[in-house]
């Protein structure tokens, strides 16, 4: 009888303690996609950005562009059969513009850029290519700046298309340049441009030269490099022949904060680079779509936790510790080449159909407001990945009707990071709470909340299959604080208003 008592009492209530006393900005454009579909996914994304291997030897000037080792090393219209010069970057814009978002164009560096669309397969059959096939990319225009640009030159200006851009953008919402992207993989995806690894001391004069070339026509937009690919990409630059033993990151930051003693100015404003988690589980990458679902669920600690140790290569490499991926490159920052702002272009944890994408989603979007991202960027989020744009949508359209979580992040304490996440924001007379249960069973919540008195919460629930379409529900508010008891695997937004 004792035992039958014993298991119908519920469970006693996890207390997560909100402070809403002192409150720090969460930057707006953490909730970005790359190069999103408005018209399907019908998530107010906040940052668009074109990027990708397409970019690298794309020209403005007709939007030809080389797919690179993507498919066939082949120089087509992919990118844009109109011959209108920047059609692809202006539509782009257009879109990302006209729904509130800001705009991360991909300039390219490596030094040339696509002469025809001929879709014929491997350009380097033909005989002397780089003459035939390809045009100069270069970061500085010699005369007068003009649009359209001289299409039949045979050089192809990157400061002239920065230009451009920067006159036609909308002056409603930022426009921002990306150098390029990946360059420690050039010698792989771009093996047609770039038959040699780049090194540290390539990469640093490149970003340079084409940041102060852009900087010079569009001084307020702001300059994100140098997008490298992954872990080997900015611990060694993909093992650069000039490594020396020195981590890439901190060469890089070193050199750009020279620069700008240089220059007189900034020509480095964020620090970008890409994250596709290696983790497993049962022996499959998370990225992967089905049977690594606990797994997945964990990995966005390795964005943060101190005592969380994946299973990945990289932590092999680091001798058995964990990765703390944020705190590692923010302290990297500050040693270098401190003020300047940090990005991830790129990243992307699976789960497109199962409620462990949406919570793995949902969790890094907490982490990157907690540390203070300033941008950041899904790869590959569309329509087809439902489970991951709800992930986004408990933080910017959680109740189907546009509202948003909070500006203003506020420090939680009592979480427990294998079980359970919560962040917490203030605006003005609301506090919302994004609550992740990562566990099997319900979890019983009670937020004491400091310094904010509300008078009404209302939670929506992701939970199970039903990620897409929240469950309204009401949640008991005493004395200030909020209880709530969050089901198994869900992600819940609490709107509490006083």
């Amino acid at each position: 009888m004792l035992l039958s008592i014993l298991l119908t009492l519920p469970a006693q209530a996890t207390t997560i303690v909100i402070d809403a006393t002192h409150s720090r900005p969460i930057s707006p454009y953490i909730y970005g996609a790359n190069d999103p579909d408005w018209d399907k996914s019908h998530t107010p994304f906040t940052l668009a950005r074109l990027g990708g291997n397409r970019m690298t030897a794309y020209n403005w000037e007709t939007n030809a562009s080389n797919a690179g080792n993507d498919y066939r090393f082949q120089s087509d219209g992919y990118m844009g059969e109109s011959n209108e010069p920047g059609w692809t970057l202006r539509t782009f814009l257009e879109k990302a513009q006209s729904h509130g978002a800001a705009a991360m164009v991909t300039i390219p560096t490596a030094g040339y850029v696509s002469a025809d669309k001929k879709g014929d397969g491997d350009v380097r059959k033909t005989p002397n290519y780089l003459e035939t096939r390809f045009y100069k990319s270069l970061p500085k225009k010699p005369g007068k700046l003009i649009y359209p640009p001289d299409t039949t030159d045979r050089v192809v200006y990157q400061d002239e298309c920065a230009a451009w851009l920067d006159k036609i953008k909308s002056p409603k919402t930022p426009l921002w340049f990306m150098l390029d992207n990946e360059p420690d993989l050039w010698s792989s995806t771009h093996n047609e441009i770039w038959t040699r690894k780049p090194t540290y001391a390539d990469i640093i004069e490149n970003n340079i030269t084409f940041a102060t070339a852009l900087k010079a026509v569009a001084p307020k937009d702001l300059i994100f490099g140098p997008a490298n690919y992954g872990w080997q990409g900015f611990r060694t630059f993909q093992g650069a022949s000039d490594a020396g033993g020195r981590d890439f990151l901190d060469v890089y930051l070193a050199a750009m904060h020279d620069a700008e003693k240089k220059a007189g100015k900034r020509l480095l404003d964020v620090l970008d680079v890409h994250w596709y988690p290696e983790a497993r589980g049962n022996g499959k990458r998370i990225t992967e779509d089905s049977g690594n679902e606990d797994a997945r669920i964990q990995a966005p600690r390795s964005q943060w936790d101190p005592t969380y140790v994946e299973d990945s290569w990289i932590v092999q490499t680091l001798g058995g510790k964990p990765i703390a991926l944020l705190p590692r490159i923010l302290k990297q920052i500050d040693a270098n080449y401190p003020g300047t702002r940090l990005s991830i272009s790129e990243y992307d944890y699976g789960g497109k159909n199962d409620i462990s994408g949406t919570i793995a989603q949902a969790d890094v979007l907490g982490i990157f407001g907690r540390y203070g991202l300033f941008a950041a960027c899904n790869w590959g989020i569309s329509a087809e990945k439902p489970a991951q744009l709800a992930g986004f949508n408990a933080f910017v359209n959680f109740d189907g009707k546009g509202s948003k979580f909070g500006g203003k992040e506020l420090n939680v304490t009592g979480e427990s990071a294998a079980s359970d996440s919560v962040y917490a924001a203030i605006d003005g007379t609301r506090l919302t709470i994004v609550a992740i249960n990562k566990t099997h069973s319900a979890i019983p919540l009670h937020f004491d909340v400091k310094g904010f008195r509300g008078q009404s919460a209302k939670a929506y629930v992701r939970a199970g299959d039903a990620f897409s379409h929240p469950v309204k529900q009401d949640c008991s508010v005493a004395g200030g604080g909020v209880d709530f008891e969050a089901p198994a695997l869900s992600v819940t937004t609490i709107e509490v208003t006083n």
